[in-house]
């Protein structure tokens, strides 16, 4: 296991929780602990809902994603638990939906404000108390104070920016303010002039992987691309515009496609130390592309669906999402099933023979589905809420049935205003041209009625 005597800062998460931590590791037989699965959670920042291989495109080159799923199983209709980036990976580190996770919008990017509430139990807690060594390597964008970092968090080690974006070469982030370097080893400033982060990023896990390789370990590998700024290779952004791939599409791409390769290098190192067998792998994106300025206004892709990053609709919120672990589930899988952010907690929980923490969690366990094709979706409804205020946009989605409450949609025309509820039916309209409100009255009560019923539960807290 990590040595955290080397890190005074990696003990506070743990001291936070120590209560939690010891029940679970009371409960769990030592010679049990060692024979449990690494996992390594991949998070990919504004990746478009259908920009891989795997998923369809034909423009672009995802070799390393294209790999895992074909070792692995795909989902169809795999949801983010937000169309943001810190209410996302809040969702997936607790298992929860970020309101309940106390993280309902964006954090702060800037060194003193707080963020995830540290009485919330992350996925490196709990793992950590079955004796992982968990490692945080890349992105953070869940709080800048000591008690928010990911040392705080169930961290034995992190290395990565806290705030929403990098500079991939000088590591300054840019874009609001003035530019302040923000590179951090258990949150210690630490400086690499010029070496491309997700070079450091593979380099860091994988030195990590190598000094626990005798423990099971856990790994969020959290990486900044495609977000802007788009710093594709040299390479990659010659090969796409000697294809003719056109503008911003061409960025977007060499920077998508320079990601990629650094997920097949960490996979390499996985096989290099012979642990790919027992190692889950799961790559999801934390929502959908973006269409914002610093992105040149585009460049990725939701294919047939509407929208994009800040969006309810399927093109802000549908996204890739892929588990591999070869030997113990189905290679080349596909499943069609609903699935959400919040339920990797519970699988991973479940794969890993781990009791789930007494506080609840949002997310249900997807191991039937994965065992099981024909297993039914372990959802009746899914729930999203994003943004403060009295006004915050939301959406539920049970069956086919979807309804959008104070919509946005930043791939319509400018100037185009939404009606404040949009119902749709998936199944005969997946792209949400078609708002049924006016047509199906009974229907659109009875998803108001969900909405309000689960918001009233937010209230209380």
């Amino acid at each position: 296991m990590w040595n955290t005597s080397l890190y005074p800062g990696a003990r506070i998460g743990h001291i936070l929780c120590a209560a939690i931590i010891l029940n679970w590791m009371m409960t769990l037989p030592a010679a049990a602990r060692a024979d449990r699965p690494n996992v390594i959670v991949i998070y990919t920042d504004d990746q478009g809902s259908v920009d891989a291989g795997c998923y369809g495109a034909t423009d672009l080159e995802t070799p390393g994603i294209d790999r895992l799923a074909a070792s692995g199983i795909r989902f169809t209709q795999f949801y983010a638990p937000a169309p943001v980036c810190s209410p996302s990976r809040a969702g997936m580190l607790t298992g929860k939906y970020p309101p309940n996770a106390g993280v309902p919008g964006n954090v702060s990017s800037q060194k003193g404000n707080g963020g995830m509430p540290t009485e919330q139990v992350t996925m490196a807690e709990m793992l950590g108390g079955a004796g992982y060594a968990t490692a945080h390597i890349g992105k953070w964008h869940l709080g800048y104070t000591p008690e928010t970092m990911p040392n705080a968090q169930g961290f034995d080690y992190s290395f990565g920016h806290m705030g929403g974006c990098i500079d991939n070469y000088s590591h300054f982030f840019y874009w609001a303010g003035p530019n302040k370097h923000d590179l951090h080893r258990n949150g210690e400033e630490v400086f690499h002039d010029g070496e491309y982060f997700p070079d450091l990023m593979v380099r860091e896990a994988s030195q990590f992987m190598a000094e626990n390789k005798e423990d099971p370990f856990f790994i969020y590998f959290a990486m900044n691309a495609p977000h802007y700024p788009y710093q594709g290779e040299a390479e990659w952004l010659a090969k796409y515009r000697d294809a003719g791939v056109p503008y911003p599409r061409d960025l977007y791409g060499a920077f998508l496609s320079s990601l990629d390769a650094r997920i097949g290098a960490l996979v390499d190192a996985v096989e290099a130390l012979g642990l790919r067998d027992d190692t889950i792998i799961i790559v999801q994106s934390d929502h959908g592309h973006s269409t914002e300025e610093r992105a040149h206004f585009g460049g990725g892709s939701a294919g047939p669906y509407r929208g994009a990053k800040f969006s309810m609709f399927e093109g802000g919120i549908r996204v890739p999402a892929i588990i591999s672990w070869p030997g113990h589930l189905e290679t080349g899988g596909v499943r069609d099933q609903l699935a959400h952010g919040s339920d990797w907690f519970p699988t991973i929980a479940e794969f890993c023979g781990i009791s789930l923490p007494e506080k609840s969690v949002d997310g249900k366990s997807l191991v039937p589905v994965l065992k099981d094709i024909n297993a039914p979706t372990p959802h009746d409804v899914i729930h999203w809420s994003t943004g403060g205020g009295k006004n915050p946009q939301w959406a539920v989605r049970q069956g086919d049935w979807k309804l959008i409450g104070n919509p946005r949609d930043p791939t319509a025309p400018e100037g185009t205003e939404l009606p404040p509820l949009m119902l749709f039916n998936l199944a005969a309209d997946p792209g949400e041209q078609t708002n049924l409100t006016a047509t199906n009255p009974d229907q659109l009560a009875s998803m108001k009625t969900l909405h309000e019923s689960w918001a009233k539960t937010l209230e209380k807290k």
